[in-house]
């Protein structure tokens, strides 16, 4: 719709022609949803709504950077509780050990922190424990 309302006509009836003609074309034809009723009608009105479902959409995180790094760090010990070896237990430690460091230089939006990198050492031997090695 790239042409301009001409001087002289209301918009209402110019925005119907528009909409006639568009209809005409079969430009509203096929659309995705169509005659499914309306998401989240029995909810209340939330302002937000089109961020929240974009972000859900496309998986993106709306913690602060600081609460994703807890949960990151929380995840990574996890992951190496049931690493396969011992090996893998370490690299994965490291990794969240840097970042946990990182952010200890510099702090990160959000709430305190409140990490100390891993004692990997400490970890490696928890593991070898479970695993009888």
């Amino acid at each position: 719709m790239s042409e301009r309302k001409p001087p002289g006509v209301s918009f209402e009836s110019w925005v119907d022609k528009q909409i006639r003609e568009a209809t005409e074309r079969g430009d509203f034809a096929d659309l995705p949803g169509a005659g499914k009723p309306l998401p989240h009608l029995d909810q209340p009105y939330d302002e937000m709504w089109w961020i929240r479902e974009k972000m859900q959409r496309e998986h993106l995180s709306y913690l602060p950077p600081s609460l994703v790094l807890r949960k990151d760090a929380e995840e990574a010990l996890k992951a190496a509780a049931n690493a396969p070896s011992e090996a893998a237990l370490r690299r994965i430690l490291t990794a969240v050990n840097e970042r946990i460091r990182s952010a200890l230089r510099t702090p990160l939006e959000g709430p305190p922190l409140n990490l100390v990198p891993f004692d990997i050492d400490e970890q490696a031997r928890k593991w070898r424990e479970r695993h009888g090695s």
